[in-house]
C-alpha cells in the first residue's frame, strides 16, 4: 500500500511553509497508518489505499501536529493521536460517499463505485476500529473521551443531514448545528487531543478546542459554497453535485428564503424532482447572483476564521502560531 505524499510546490506559499513545517511528522503518521494496514486483508488494503492515498489537505491530523507544535510538546503521542483523526476522517468519507451516492471524491472514482456500497461500509468500519484501537494503546481516558463523543456527534451530525434532504423548512440556524456536529467537531477534536498530551492549563485547552471548531465551521461553509461558484477542474468535484442531492446547504437555504413566491416554487420543483439538468442548476446560480449568495456565505465564513484566529489569542506570538494563522487565510482564500 503506498500513500501519496501531500503536494508542497503548489502555488499556495502559506500551504508549502506549513506543510514544511510539519512534513517529518506527517511522514510519521503515514507510517503508523501503513504500519496498522499491511496486515490486512486485500480488499482493506485496496479499498485504504485508494482513499487515503487520492491526495486531500490531510487538515485535520495536520491540526494535532501544529498544535502540538504550539504547545512546545517534545514527545510523539501526537503522531498516533493524529492518526487516529486521519482514520475516522477516512472512515466518515466511505460512509458519507455511500450515503451520497458519489462517484467522483478529489476526481477520482469513489471507492463505493468502485468495489461497491457493501465493501465501502466495511472498511470505513474497520477502519473505525483501527481509530479505537490505536487510541486506547495511547491510554489517555481524557482522549478517549474526545474522540468517542466525536465520533457520536459526527454520527448524529450525519443524521441530522439526511432528514433535512430536500427540505425547505431547513432553517439557517439547523444547518449550522449540522455542520458544528460533522465537520467542526472533528476539528475541534484534533485540536483537544493535543492539548490534553501537552498539559496546558484549561484556558488554552479552551482556546484549541474553540480555535478547531471555529476553523471547522469557516471550512464547511466554504466547500457547501464552492459547491456552487467552485472551478471543477481544480477542485475535483463536480459543480452541484450537494444540490442534485437535495442537501440544504447554506447557499440553497438563503437562496429559497431571500426568493420571491414565482421563484420558491421553481426551485423547490427543481429541487425535489432529483433529476435536474444543468440548465436548472444554471438557472440556480443565477438565482444565488441575483441574491448576493456567494458574497454572503464567504462573509461568514471569513467572520468564523476571524473567531478561530482570536482564539489563539491566549498564546504568546511565535513562529508556530504565525504559520497556524497563515494557514487559516489559506483555508478562507481557496478556491478548491
Amino acid at each position: 500500500m503506498k500513500i501519496v505524499s501531500l503536494n508542497s510546490n503548489s502555488p499556495h506559499k502559506p500551504y508549502n511553509d506549513f506543510l514544511n513545517w510539519l512534513q517529518d511528522d506527517l511522514d510519521l503518521v503515514n507510517k503508523v497508518i501503513l504500519d496498522n494496514l499491511k496486515n490486512s486483508s486485500k480488499l482493506v488494503s485496496e479499498l485504504s489505499s485508494h482513499i487515503i492515498g487520492s491526495g486531500g489537505k490531510r487538515i485535520r491530523p495536520l491540526l494535532t501536529l501544529a498544535t502540538a507544535k504550539l504547545c512546545d510538546y517534545s514527545g510523539s503521542r501526537h503522531i498516533n493521536l493524529a492518526s487516529v483523526i486521519e482514520f475516522i476522517h477516512t472512515a466518515t468519507l466511505l460512509h458519507d460517499d455511500v450515503v451520497d451516492n458519489s462517484r467522483k471524491r478529489r476526481g477520482k472514482d469513489t471507492a463505493n463505485y468502485l468495489w461497491g456500497n457493501k465493501s465501502s461500509i466495511l472498511v470505513g468500519d474497520f477502519l473505525l476500529s483501527k481509530a479505537f484501537k490505536i487510541l486506547t494503546m495511547d491510554g489517555s481516558l481524557k482522549c478517549i473521551e474526545i474522540i468517542s463523543r466525536t465520533s457520536e456527534k459526527i454520527s448524529f451530525g450525519e443524521v441530522k443531514q439526511l432528514m433535512s434532504v430536500r427540505d425547505f423548512e431547513t432553517s439557517e440556524s439547523e444547518y449550522m448545528e449540522i455542520i458544528d456536529c460533522k465537520t467542526a467537531e472533528l476539528f475541534s477534536a484534533a485540536c483537544q487531543v493535543s492539548s490534553e498530551i501537552c498539559e496546558v492549563n484549561f484556558e488554552k485547552k479552551k482556546s484549541l478546542s474553540e480555535f478547531g471548531k471555529y476553523l471547522g465551521l469557516a471550512f464547511q461553509i466554504i466547500d457547501d459554497t464552492l459547491d456552487y461558484f467552485s472551478d471543477e477542474k481544480k477542485s475535483g468535484k463536480k459543480v452541484g453535485d450537494d444540490f442534485r442531492e437535495g442537501k440544504m446547504s447554506l447557499p440553497l437555504i438563503l437562496s429559497f428564503k431571500r426568493s420571491d413566491r414565482r421563484e420558491k416554487k421553481l426551485l423547490q420543483h427543481i429541487v425535489n424532482k432529483q433529476d435536474s439538468t444543468d440548465d436548472e442548476l444554471k438557472w440556480t446560480i443565477e438565482l444565488m447572483n441575483k441574491y448576493g449568495i456567494k458574497d454572503d456565505c464567504m462573509n461568514k465564513a471569513k467572520h468564523f476564521s476571524l473567531m478561530s484566529k482570536d482564539s489563539l489569542g491566549t498564546f504568546p506570538n511565535s513562529e508556530q502560531k504565525e504559520k497556524i494563522i497563515a494557514i487559516i487565510e489559506f483555508l478562507i482564500t481557496r478556491n478548491s
